[in-house]
């Protein structure tokens, strides 16, 4: 599919935000910002409106897509595990609990809450993924964090990548959708990458395509939107 964003305003607008980010004075519009170095790794996010798109009528719409640049490095996985998974994340510095440590939390509907608030995404071992709803109850699937099973031969880091990397595009009752594209960290170059890509994403998912895209705005954590799409 053809990329239907201009590069020249998209290299301008990622210039801009990584420049903000690292505390420089950049000009938008007509006004200087001046910009602030934070003590966090701020996300880039990318802000979509749709138009000619009826939430009622229209078939909803849901897709994932694997960046190739990590946009939030900082999320936090739990490896629900067997003994060998277990053993494999504490190596890797990846908190892991055992069947026991589910057992402990007796489908206490607080703590499977805490438990689901304090990571970001869960992974589970095939002899553990059948035994969660029994464990927990569906505490984990009610927050949208049911894990992701881990098979014997998957590479546990590999995987952990991959679901730090995949963005995830779901249309609701709303025409805005925000979605994690890149981080202040990244290049300029791979952060313009994963912008094109999950916009052409988006664009394959919809009906009409680019014709369904009203305006696209980037921006960082706490920089200002830069308008790339008209």
């Amino acid at each position: 599919m053809a990329n239907k964003l201009n590069s020249a305003l998209l290299d301008k607008a990622i210039t801009d935000i990584i420049a903000f980010a690292n505390g420089e004075t950049i000009t938008k519009g007509k006004e200087d910002l001046k910009g602030k170095k934070r003590n966090f790794t701020e996300t880039i996010e990318m802000q979509v409106t749709l138009k000619n798109y009826d939430p009622q009528r229209d078939k909803r719409f849901s897709g994932t897509f694997k960046l190739p640049a990590i946009p939030r490095p900082n999320l936090k996985c739990c490896m629900l595990g067997d003994a060998a998974h277990c053993e494999q994340a504490d190596r890797i510095g990846i908190d892991s609990m055992s069947a026991d440590d589910l057992k402990k939390l007796n489908k206490n509907k607080k703590l499977v809450k805490k438990l689901a608030k304090k990571y970001d995404f869960f992974l589970a071992s095939a002899s553990m993924i059948k035994q969660i709803p029994r464990l927990l109850g569906p505490g984990l699937t009610k927050s949208g964090k049911f894990p992701t099973l881990l098979a014997p031969s998957d590479d546990m880091q590999e995987k952990v990548d991959e679901i730090k990397a995949t963005i995830k595009f779901q249309m609701k009752k709303v025409m805005c959708m925000n979605v994690a594209v890149g981080n202040v960290t990244l290049s300029k170059q791979e952060n313009i990458v994963n912008v094109q890509l999950a916009a052409n994403f988006l664009a394959s998912l919809l009906k009409k395509q680019w014709q369904n895209i009203d305006v696209i705005y980037v921006k960082s954590t706490m920089g200002p939107a830069i308008q790339i799409y008209f």
